[in-house]
């Protein structure tokens, strides 16, 4: 700003005047008028400002906001013109912490502040932070899409929806525990009930409700859905993003990598339970029963009057520890027990049955002798033949491997889907029995990932598998409880078995089912539910449409937590898979819109996002990377600047 001389020759700066509204007023209220120079510092402005508005109260958390600019103003030691501020500038003074309803994933409503000047992942850690939830790197927040006006009534439905209010809670610096809940949360008999909202599984919504709810019925709906979720961007603050004070959020899992503890447990398996209800993630309808089951067991077990007492189980003392054989891990990690890189690697051999689909055949699986070792497959003629050539030699490392599972008829099969150049090469192998199943689907599992048998979570996989296929069998001389008819089955399964089956034919299915899973503690069966969720093929795979350089038409890219998945558009069927493991860099053109990735063995991947910015897709790579890096110290500190580094792209700095 310039300024003029005074008749003892020294320099005046110009005042003049600036505008600035206040929240507290209200927007139809007359803006403070201040008399101002451009070297007044923003703190400076703000006191002027408080003695205009002449209200008592603290304004320790207030701030200005430019609205032109949509930019905070925080540093209080610039001046006015270091930021570049003239007299047409549109001021706010407002809060920098502010009320927001959040809808968690398992549909409750919490009513709690948030920081709406810091990027959006500061926000969530201190969201993660007031509801004892850590490790938020693995939560995002989504802004709730705008829906069609409604009529009246349903209106008014909306309005009666019960909301928890957390604006009042005071943090402590230290976290102290009372009655096993952060001591916070014990002051106030409305705050131990938000607790509970929080780590106990609640009522079903009733089948009304569920009815409206969106279910993506084939692959391009499944990519629609990140459409739907309007991700907020980490590196920019909730105002910078229209995020009004008050308004609705959800606060969701967005990547699929885990680390336990008993809040997390339990929105993680709303979450997963709500998937599966809503067809997001496809299943067999032996596995619906399962899951049937276990919701069941979990509605009953958590409506039992105790069960609201958030008491630790010696069990549960360490959940990082004690439910480690479930995290689900990235290839390429350092085996946890040094004996594992020193000891001779174990392998497997047998008669297996093997079918490789071609076009314009009819033959059906041959039984051959199958030798595993390492991440190789050979199979023989026969087991006297082992130590001449083989018939074929197959790397399992980057393939697919999906369960082709009947537990009823007996039919335990392994679906491989190898890298080939032409594409993916399909293969099938049969098992004779549960246990043969388990052992090579657990080696097969490792083997896709480039680890061997001798890794210390074979082992473990191998259980969980054998636990999962005891859930589904059938236990017809059982006997069934007599209270049948109190179980509510258009809560429990999907719609398509609700059109396939009547309530009458589903209620004794699934609680044979229950017969499996009848004794499981509340937070095992939880685990058990999340155990399932995670050995589906699909689980945590997110779909987006893009166009790969080159191509002349759309197709699917799926990204999960250790590889890129190109999928055919029209058919579904798997067309390429890229492992994190091989990869050596990425980048995103912004002004073309377009991610680069460069593999090993110089292989260069190339495509455009059709149905979603390619700021999500970035975000969700450099994400899963970044999780690959963390470990499962409680105390570790969280990377933040790692973190913006991997997903902030050209917003990072």
């Amino acid at each position: 700003m310039m300024g003029y001389k005074t008749m003892s020759n020294c320099i005046a700066m110009a005042s003049w005047e600036l505008k600035i509204s206040v929240d507290e007023r209200g927007p139809e209220a007359e803006p403070v008028t201040l008399r101002v120079t451009g070297d007044t510092h923003i703190g400076g402005v703000m006191l002027k400002a408080v003695e205009a508005i002449q209200i008592q109260q603290n304004w320790s958390d207030h701030a200005l906001w430019w609205e032109q600019k949509r930019q905070w103003l925080l540093k209080t030691n610039w001046t006015l013109d270091k930021y570049g501020i003239l007299a047409d500038a549109k001021l706010l003074f407002t809060a920098q912490h502010k009320p927001i309803h959040l809808l968690l994933p398992n549909t409750k409503t919490v009513k709690l502040k948030a920081s709406f000047s810091q990027p959006v992942f500061r926000t969530v850690i201190g969201i993660c932070k007031t509801l004892n939830i850590r490790h938020p790197e693995e939560l995002s927040l989504l802004r709730q899409p705008e829906e069609k006006k409604k009529k009246k009534k349903d209106k008014d439905n909306m309005t009666k929806k019960e909301i928890y209010d957390l604006t009042g809670i005071v943090m402590s610096t230290a976290q102290q525990l009372s009655n096993g809940m952060p001591a916070y949360f014990s002051e106030t008999p409305e705050a131990q009930e938000c607790y509970k909202i929080l780590s106990i599984s609640q009522p079903n919504l009733p089948p009304e409700v569920m009815a409206k709810m969106f279910r993506p019925g084939t692959l391009i709906e499944k990519t629609q859905i990140n459409n739907r979720k309007l991700w907020l961007k980490k590196h920019r603050a909730c105002i910078q993003q229209d995020l009004s004070s008050c308004g609705a959020s959800w606060l969701s899992f967005a990547r699929y990598i885990f680390i336990y503890d008993m809040v997390r447990i339990n929105q993680l398996y709303e979450q997963a339970r709500w998937a599966v209800l809503l067809e997001e993630i496809d299943c067999t309808e032996e596995e619906m029963m399962v899951f049937a089951a276990l919701q069941y067991h979990i509605n009953k077990l958590s409506q039992l009057p105790d069960s609201g007492e958030p008491q630790r189980d010696s069990a549960m003392d360490d959940l990082d520890t004690a439910l480690s054989c479930l995290e689900v891990r990235m290839e390429g990690a350092k085996p946890s027990d040094v004996l594992d890189s020193i000891t001779t690697i174990p392998e497997l051999t047998d008669y297996l049955k093997i079918f490789r689909p071609k076009k314009l055949t009819l033959k059906g699986y041959k039984q051959f002798w199958f030798i595993f070792k390492e991440t190789l497959i050979s199979y023989y003629k026969s087991k006297e033949e082992a130590l001449g050539e083989p018939i074929q030699q197959m790397n399992l490392k980057g393939c697919e491997v999906v369960p082709e599972v009947n537990v009823a008829g007996q039919k335990f099969c392994i679906k491989l889907l190898i890298p080939a150049p032409e594409g993916m090469s399909e293969v099938y192998l049969r098992c004779e029995n549960e246990q043969q199943y388990a052992n090579w689907m657990a080696a097969c599992r490792l083997a896709s990932k480039g680890k061997t048998m001798a890794d210390s979570s074979y082992h473990s996989e191998v259980q969980n598998i054998l636990s999962f296929l005891m859930m589904q069998k059938s236990n017809p001389e059982s006997q069934l409880s007599s209270d049948t008819e109190n179980i509510n089955t258009q809560s429990l399964v999907s719609p398509r078995y609700q059109k396939k089956y009547k309530a009458k034919q589903l209620t004794p299915r699934i609680l044979e089912a229950h017969q499996n899973v009848a004794q499981l503690p509340l937070m095992e069966a939880k685990m058990k539910f999340i155990q399932a969720w995670q050995s589906l093929p699909d689980f945590g795979v997110t779909y987006f449409v893009v166009r790969f350089k080159g191509g002349r038409k759309d197709e699917i890219l799926g990204i999960a937590n250790n590889r890129l998945i190109r999928i055919d558009l029209n058919v579904g069927d798997v067309v390429k898979t890229w492992r994190y493991s091989n990869m050596r860099q990425w980048n995103v053109n912004w002004d073309i819109k377009q991610v680069a990735i460069e593999f090993d063995e110089h292989i260069n991947v190339a495509f455009s996002c059709v149905t979603a910015n390619c700021k999500i897709v970035h975000e969700y790579i450099g994400g899963y990377i970044f999780m690959s890096t963390r470990s499962k110290e409680q105390n570790e500190v969280l990377n933040e600047e790692m973190f913006h580094k991997l997903t902030g792209g050209h917003e990072a700095l």
